[in-house]
């Protein structure tokens, strides 16, 4: 095998290893898993979202397993604690791990939010780097919003540089690095999601840099292996969790909310989402809208469908006619990718049915399959926001499960192939 062989990488039969770190409810794993390679642990601080790794990664009827070190408690922690409390071991695994995956929390570089440089969220990209150079993995994944590579304005003229540039350059030091704005359309997503990936190969490694450079291969084989396609839009993806065409149950676990039954899957997008559940899927949970809103809602659908505003933020033209103050919202189109699905559940109206998408059907256009659970609050407000990561959080914070997929087979190959190549030469 052409990875590093640890001795937790022979309980798990040799196969290539990770750690995910600011792992979230596990998207980019799950992709990962899916794509052959093997978790050791994730690192994540917020309960509600550690709670969703251990349910989809930890018990022992879940799909995908950790290989959890025994010498770390199962429960959340923040990078600052693990390096504080376990770095005797870390610095045991130094040059053993194969791929350091995962990305500091985004808020604070996002354009859809302020974009202070002194954000203290921002300072977790140094705890990313002490991570780094704790465990000297061979190869990292590092994914991030696009705005991590749009300079920060400190001033009228001055120009503070970006994040991308200096995590690049302080990288650089060990690593061959290489990074690009990837849109998650172009990889089968029904969203069109434009993410920031870096990948850094470490000099000594003896691995090769590049593997970002045509990801054409990786992608039709895990397309083709689902039978999907680059094209996916809305109503592929949620057509099925239409309230008109299923029946209305009681939540399971909120018995005051109503949730979507479920007649089952009608498009080849939806098949692959099931993939092999035969249960209903859950999360279905709608939100409560009263009479009032729900009429909102409803001239908020034909005013945009009309005007050819779906999948865009709502005019001011159509806020003035309307008495709308938000300026977020917008309405699927069901004939195209979703836009970047959000933490705030009234961001994103459903294309024909005057509600908010719940979160299934968010989890839906960001690729997770139908059996994956969702754990914690489905959402909170006000200074819990700051503090909390609930159900809508977790699904809209996540890596695709789709794109880290096709990245995890792109690397694992690229690294193979280049393998082969060293032998023969």
């Amino acid at each position: 095998m052409y990875f590093t062989q640890s001795k937790y990488v022979k309980a798990i039969h040799g196969a290539p290893t990770y750690v995910d770190v600011f792992a979230g409810c596990g998207g980019l794993s799950l992709g990962l898993e899916r794509a052959g390679w093997h978790g050791l642990f994730a690192i994540e601080k917020d309960k509600h979202a550690f709670s969703t790794l251990s349910d989809n990664f930890l018990e022992e009827n879940s799909r995908f397993h950790y290989c959890w070190p025994e010498w770390l408690p199962k429960q959340p922690w923040t990078v600052e604690e693990i390096l504080r409390q376990y770095n005797g071991h870390l610095l045991a695994l130094r040059g053993k791990i194969d791929l350091l995956a995962g990305g500091p929390p985004c808020q604070g570089f996002s354009s859809a939010g302020r974009r202070h440089a002194d954000d203290p969220r921002n300072a977790m990209v140094e705890r990313y780097l002490d991570l780094v150079d704790a465990l000297e993995p061979r190869v990292l994944l590092l994914e991030n919003v696009r705005g991590f590579a749009l300079d920060f304005k400190a001033g009228r003229r001055k120009v503070q540089e970006n994040a991308a540039a200096q995590l690049t350059r302080k990288l650089s030091v060990a690593y061959e690095v290489q990074s690009a704005i990837l849109k998650a359309s172009d990889f089968g997503v029904p969203q069109t999601r434009p993410r920031f990936i870096l990948i850094g190969v470490r000099r000594e490694a003896n691995l090769p840099s590049g593997a970002l450079n045509d990801l054409r291969v990786s992608r039709a084989l895990v397309l083709q292996k689902y039978g999907l396609s680059t094209s996916s839009t809305a109503k592929d993806a949620i057509s099925d969790l239409e309230i008109s065409r299923n029946h209305l149950i009681a939540c399971a676990d909120s018995p005051k909310f109503e949730a979507i039954g479920y007649v089952g899957p009608s498009s080849a997008f939806q098949k692959a989402m099931r993939d092999g559940f035969e249960a209903a899927p859950s999360d279905t949970r709608l939100a409560k809208h009263c009479p009032r809103v729900r009429e909102r809602f409803a001239e908020i659908i034909e005013m945009s469908r009309n005007q050819g505003q779906s999948n865009q933020q709502i005019s001011v033209f159509m806020r003035e006619q309307l008495g709308l103050r938000k300026l977020t919202t917008r309405v699927l189109d069901p004939d195209q990718p979703a836009p970047t699905i959000t933490s705030m559940p009234d961001d994103l109206l459903h294309y024909s049915e005057p509600r908010t998408l719940t979160v299934r059907e968010n989890a839906r256009l960001q690729t997770f399959p139908d059996w994956f659970i969702f754990r914690g609050k489905y959402t909170t407000g006000g200074r819990l926001r700051r503090l909390e990561v609930p159900r809508f959080t977790q699904v809209a914070n996540a890596v695709p499960p789709l794109l880290a997929e096709v990245l995890g087979d792109r690397i694992m190959r690229h690294c193979l192939e280049m393998k082969a190549v060293s032998a023969i030469s």
